[in-house]
């Protein structure tokens, strides 16, 4: 019996010798594979996290992870002979900053957002997600109540502190909200051509953003100003004012 274990034994530290060997040259090659970062990698890596960290399609784990690898800890106290909430970072590298900011006092009410951020909110939520209704936002300038950018998760507060519905495609498909170019694709032209008919105001459209999509409803593109304008795309391209096999008919029923 003494035997027997003894064989056991040592089978079983062969097997440990063995992963340990596997384990040592895997660490070997991946210490070959992986040159260490220069001086002009990390100076890269840092102007670049402005960009990352604001892109509202960014995600959120990939910048918690962001933070854990940067911060060593953040310590808050309170001033309250002035009235300030003093935050000190503490940072991996041995850094600290100090951080004050005023404090909030009761009764006071935080900052809100514009009536037009919230009307532009509204209106884009017809037809889009939060990730694109924050990218308008920012590319149209416009900023959050405290002067933030915007991201998914703000845009999803103001809609739930307003109550506005979240984006349903079976919604949209039941009341017919387009964008310009599914309207400009149902109408038979191009949506430049279309944006230039909404812009003379000649089919109802909304355009809350300076820098963001148009919203229009399928009632408006069957409609009669619709119609005409259809009718002087193809005058003027040269098509048949009848229809041949190669063409499609263009329904402007409204059901």
């Amino acid at each position: 019996m003494a035997d027997e274990l003894e064989r056991r034994w040592n089978r079983r530290l062969e097997d440990v010798q063995a992963i340990e060997a596997r384990l040592a040259e895997r660490c070997a090659l991946n210490q070959s594979a992986t040159a260490p970062a220069t001086h002009e990698e990390f100076e890269g890596l840092a102007e670049e996290l402005d960009v990352v960290w604001n892109d509202p399609a960014g995600d959120i784990r990939f910048k918690k992870r962001i933070v854990r690898t940067l911060v060593e800890e953040i310590i808050v106290d309170l001033d309250s002979r002035i009235g300030e909430i003093v935050v000190v970072v503490h940072w991996k590298g041995g850094v600290h900053t100090e951080i004050r900011l005023p404090r909030r006092r009761r009764g006071q009410n935080r900052a809100q957002n514009s009536k037009e951020t919230v009307a532009a909110v509204d209106i884009l939520a017809r037809i889009g997600s939060d990730d694109m209704i924050a990218g308008a936002l920012n590319r149209s300038g416009a900023r959050t109540g405290r002067g933030h950018r915007w991201t998914r998760e703000r845009v999803s507060a103001l809609r739930s502190y307003h109550k506005i519905a979240r984006h349903c495609e079976e919604s949209r498909e039941r009341e017919g909200w387009l964008t310009l170019t599914q309207a400009a694709h149902r109408l038979g032209t191009s949506p430049r051509t279309l944006r230039l008919a909404l812009e003379r105001g000649e089919i109802p459209a909304e355009h809350p953003l300076t820098d963001g999509p148009w919203v229009l409803n399928r009632r408006d593109i069957e409609s009669e100003a619709a119609r005409a304008l259809h009718d002087r795309v193809r005058q003027r391209n040269g098509q048949a004012a009848v229809p041949t096999n190669g063409q499609t008919t263009f329904d402007f029923s409204s059901t």
